[in-house]
């Protein structure tokens, strides 16, 4: 990753882009690149701070005396404009000054005067804050997160640390190894120094048992994202009534990320996309894909993706999926994609094209990504999302999640009763089932939930007759909203594959 990202900004600096503005948490990290990279081009690096003033890092021009120490931002900008250097300047934290009009100004006036001379500037920031007048001066680079490589070296240099020193005990093997670095991959060098050394001070030994420690330490970092956290698993395909063509499909793909697919020739899959009816059961089989396949599930937060500065919406994606592909293999679930990405045609009037960025920058990532991350999204409504979505090549496979049958709804009763400590054999099921016709597995359940609470207020144990008095009393979704769905189904019914053989079969008769 480090001589990847030298080669991209190397490559920039000798083309001459004046306003570089690398986005990274990785503040140190950062500048020792840097200087190993002024150092390799034969320039003088420069830094800035609101606290140490501008200081030189690697020596003086010999034309010039020692840079003046200076702190406010206005001096020093003018200070890089009179030299007369081949040199890198980095500023740190100077995103907090790009709100005031004197520094876009002379910014843009250096934008435009640094392209005839030999300097560069490269703002050092976390967050990427970009005025609308700097928006095409500027060019952002995103600092990857370290690579298995960065992060293997770390963790043996822990090692040698601790044999030299007998501070603490190695009780790893080569697999272990592996498995350490691998669970601390999204994070920062920093933090999975930290990890290692918190994994460290539990007992003194470094064993196969803390891997779990870092793994839990990487949990925690990621949510502080705001972008992306980890969902815990507690179900598994096995909780989920019908969809038994899904189910198949799912399970012919367990194998899917091994490194024997990849020999066979097999393509790594790119995800799927459920929509379909409210309340039948998308949100909940997008969490047990992760429990069946054995690999860990990220939730994407699209509320956060958005910002209010310019670029910052675009950055947030990309920091998103950046962070995805770092912890892959893994599964990323989108819930309800189409409350992020509606209105991308009228995008350029109402939000001066923010929604319209971030869809292309998701769609190109779907559409382009190597990393093994396997994209769940789901849908309610299939009139909100862009045509581009639907495309073929973006997901795998488009499923459409319809009310359940009569056996389905038999399955879902049967499941839900278990969960709330009854034995489903004491129910008359099939009268239950028949009853429920229209009702999702929600309702399902909120009907058995709604019952029980009646029968415990009437001191007994709930029965058949409490839950088909409740489902009389229930009006369901498919009532209330009979036109829509009917709608929906009609718009699934030649465009996407259904989620369960029955449902299959009443659509080749709806054909026939």
């Amino acid at each position: 990753m480090s001589q990847s990202f030298l080669r991209e900004l190397e490559e920039l600096i000798r083309a001459r882009y004046s306003l570089l503005y690398v986005v990274t948490w990785e503040e140190d990290r950062a500048r020792r690149l840097l200087i190993d990279l002024a150092s390799g081009m034969k320039k003088f690096l420069f830094e800035w701070s609101i606290t140490d003033g501008l200081r030189s890092m690697n020596g003086t021009p010999e034309n010039r005396t020692s840079p003046k120490r200076l702190r406010e931002p206005l001096a020093v900008l003018n200070e890089i404009l009179q030299a007369d250097v081949s040199g890198i300047y980095i500023l740190k934290d100077f995103h907090t000054y790009l709100e005031t009009p004197e520094i876009v100004r002379h910014l843009r006036d250096l934008s435009s005067a640094l392209r005839r001379s030999k300097k560069t500037i490269v703002i050092l920031s976390p967050t990427l804050k970009v005025p609308p007048e700097m928006e095409k001066a500027m060019t952002i680079v995103d600092m990857p997160l370290p690579s298995y490589q960065d992060l293997s070296e770390l963790l043996e240099h822990t090692i040698r640390s601790g044999d030299a020193n007998k501070k603490f005990e190695v009780r790893l093997t080569a697999a272990d190894r592996d498995a350490m670095v691998k669970a601390a991959m999204g994070l920062t060098m920093a933090e999975a120094e930290n990890a290692y050394a918190h994994a460290i001070v539990l007992d003194k030994i470094l064993d196969r048992d803390d891997i779990k420690a870092v793994a839990a330490e990487k949990r925690q970092i990621i949510r502080k994202s705001g972008l992306l956290e980890f969902y815990e698993v507690t179900e598994n395909l096995a909780g989920v009534g019908g969809m038994d063509s899904l189910k198949e499909w799912l399970h012919k793909r367990v194998r899917a990320f091994s490194p024997e697919a990849r020999e066979y020739g097999l393509p790594q899959p790119r995800g799927i996309l459920l929509m379909g009816v409210q309340g039948c059961g998308k949100s909940l089989l997008a969490k047990t894909i992760s429990s069946d396949w054995r690999l860990p599930l990220l939730r994407m937060d699209m509320s956060m993706i958005f910002q209010g500065y310019i670029g910052s919406s675009e950055q947030n994606m990309r920091k998103a999926v950046q962070i995805a592909e770092s912890v892959a293999p893994v599964i990323l679930w989108i819930d309800e994609i189409e409350k992020a990405f509606s209105g991308v045609s009228g995008s350029g009037s109402s939000d001066a094209g923010t929604t319209a960025r971030v869809v292309g920058t998701f769609l190109t990532w779907i559409q382009e990504k190597t990393a093994p991350v396997f994209v769940v999204a789901t849908a309610n409504d299939v009139q909100e999302l862009p045509p581009e979505l639907l495309r073929k090549g973006r997901f795998d496979e488009i499923f459409f999640v319809d009310l359940p049958g009569e056996f389905e709804r038999a399955e879902i009763f049967a499941i839900h009763l278990a969960k709330v400590k009854r034995n489903p054999a004491k129910f008359d099921i099939a009268s239950l089932a028949k009853a429920a016709d229209g009702f999702s597995g929600a309702e399902i359940e909120q009907a058995i939930v709604s019952a029980m609470h009646d029968s415990f207020f009437a001191g007994r144990d709930v029965e058949t007759d409490d839950i088909l008095a409740s489902i009389r009393e229930t009006i369901p979704l498919s009532t209330t909203m009979r036109e829509r769905i009917a709608d929906l189904r009609a718009w699934a019914r030649t465009r996407a594959r259904p989620v369960s053989s029955a449902q299959a079969r009443q659509n080749a008769v709806a054909h026939g």
